[in-house]
């Protein structure tokens, strides 16, 4: 592990640890997808443990990682992690109440899900999720907090991942490829064979009729 990348999670890490000097039990949220034409938004839960013993050096915001590293520490998170919880709001939903509203209930249900009730939410940048628990949105949150850059990872590549297996379901559009994101092949293709049933309907009417 270069120095620089050990020193960079230890920043991370440095951030929690602060955090834990109040709250016994907290996690970090972060959400991938917001912006795709399709397929769902995933938010990520990660309660993170921040013993010297435990820590996963190379964990950082998921967009400066590889795909290879993201895959690496993925696994890597699951297996140490105290626990963790990853959710799926479909594009329908998103269609139904906005992608903002989406993500939040996404959080929300990522929250519900873990086990043993946290404390407080560090969140990559959302505010006001519906949970009685203590929270703390923070600008570039995955940048900042280890269990938010945990959680990023989950993330990315749970729905890296799943748009690979809906790439095979349709292959027209090349979803492994460009994941969904509104790429010039992508739209492409949306104007050549029009939405499937995982295109976000509000996010493609400049596309399409």
């Amino acid at each position: 592990m270069k120095t620089d990348k050990k020193e960079r999670t230890l920043k991370l890490v440095d951030y929690d640890r602060k955090i834990a000097q109040k709250y016994k039990i907290f996690c970090g949220i972060d959400e991938a997808g917001r912006g795709p034409l399709c397929g769902p938004v995933v938010v990520a839960s990660c309660v993170m443990p921040l013993d010297g013993d435990k820590i996963i050096y190379g964990i950082d915001d998921s967009k400066k990682l590889t795909e290879k590293q993201r895959e690496e520490l993925f696994e890597q998170i699951k297996q140490v992690a105290i626990e963790y919880s990853i959710q799926e709001v479909d594009a329908q939903t998103i269609d139904d109440i906005n992608i903002l509203q989406a993500t939040k209930l996404g959080m929300k249900n990522s929250i519900e899900n873990l086990t043993e009730k946290p404390e407080l939410a560090l969140v990559d940048a959302v505010k006001d999720i519906d949970s009685d628990i203590d929270q703390i949105a923070i600008i570039k949150g995955d940048s900042i907090s280890y269990s938010i850059a945990a959680a990023s990872i989950l993330a990315k590549v749970h729905r890296d991942r799943l748009m690979q297996k809906l790439d095979k379901e349709y292959p027209e559009y090349n979803f492994a490829k460009h994941k969904g994101y509104g790429t010039k092949e992508h739209i492409d293709l949306l104007k050549k064979f029009g939405p499937c049933k995982i295109h976000r309907k509000t996010f493609i009417k400049n596309f399409v009729k």
